[in-house]
């Protein structure tokens, strides 16, 4: 089966899943997520499944990134800020629906190549940086839309919510507990009102934690 097939049958399962957001189903169709794998994965570049990219993280599961994509109720003149850059594939699809992405990637090695990636697709409304994502983007603020792409504990970093703007939106993956004590991660769509967060817990998800701290240099080790 060819690339475009492959696509074309894994938007048709998108769609099916329930991602009925056109716009959004249009940037996964756009993005070409075989660029955004390491090479011995290619084959399954249209398959519904997140795969390992290096230091543990993930490129995340379609599926995922359409659901959070389309919670996040996008407009074209949005300005976002993303937490955790991984492999450039979420930065990639969200550049295709608003005006400026700003990401942040605690991997050095990593960013180096998701910046590498968004050059050769001349994507040119991402900046990128390695820091600790924890501490929001300093000197930027009143983001409108934030997304985090690692499991922020049970609340988000405070210095995030600073810099969200008001009426804005965060989609995280929190530590949840349930009324039989048992803990696990839920996406977790989160509005800022003048009356504080409104919050609403979503479905279950397994991401990566989000680990404060220097960002690190270390090589990318071989899959």
């Amino acid at each position: 089966m060819s690339i475009e097939a492959r696509k074309i049958r894994l938007v048709m399962h998108l769609r099916k899943s329930g991602i009925t957001d056109t716009r959004v189903l249009s940037a996964i169709e756009r993005v070409p997520r075989e660029a955004f794998l390491p090479e011995h994965f290619l084959h399954r570049a249209y398959e519904d499944s997140a795969l390992p990219i290096g230091h543990g993280q993930t490129i995340s599961q379609p599926l995922v990134v359409a659901k959070m994509t389309q919670e996040l109720e996008l407009g074209p003149t949005h300005r976002v800020l993303e937490v955790g850059t991984g492999s450039g594939y979420q930065a990639a699809v969200l550049s295709c629906l608003v005006a400026r992405i700003w990401t942040i990637e605690r991997h050095k090695p990593l960013l180096k190549v998701a910046k590498e990636r968004f050059q050769a697709l001349a994507i040119d409304n991402i900046t990128a940086r390695a820091g600790d994502g924890s501490l929001g983007w300093p000197g930027q603020d009143n983001f409108d839309r934030m997304i985090l792409t690692a499991a922020a504990g049970e609340d988000p970093p405070p210095e995030l919510l600073k810099q969200l703007a008001l009426g804005g939106i965060m989609m995280a993956p929190l530590t949840i507990t349930d009324e039989n004590g048992v803990r696990g991660q839920k996406l977790v769509k989160l509005r800022k009102t003048r009356n504080g967060l409104e919050r609403e817990e979503m479905w279950p998800v397994k991401f990566v934690p989000l680990v404060p701290g220097e960002a690190q240099a270390e090589e990318v080790p071989s899959l």
